[in-house]
């Protein structure tokens, strides 16, 4: 089993807990846009995201692992799994309009 690599930009105390979409930054790197209720305090934040990321691309939330950036808005976070099937599912949560 391998896994895959992306950038979260996530915003804590969002409003809602929801994907955005793929966005490009300011270096051109692509990232997905997330937003969760939580707050930034305790990993509360985070776990939310890994809850939310992992709803979106049906995987267990043990599967997705903060590599980078556990209190930055910008992380690299890493999906255990079948890289073809991740990057499908991945590819389907659309980009930011």
């Amino acid at each position: 089993m391998g896994h895959v690599t992306i950038r979260v930009r996530l915003t804590p105390r969002g409003g809602a807990d929801r994907v955005e979409g793929w966005a490009a930054g300011a270096d051109g790197a692509s990232h997905l846009k997330m937003r969760v209720r939580a707050v930034a305090e305790d990993g509360k934040a985070n776990m939310a995201a890994i809850a939310l990321l992992a709803a979106a691309l049906a995987v267990p939330k043990s599967a997705i692992r903060i590599a980078a950036g556990h209190t930055a808005r910008l992380k690299i976070i890493e999906i255990a799994g079948d890289p073809r099937v991740l990057e499908v599912r991945l590819a389907a949560l659309g980009e930011v309009a």
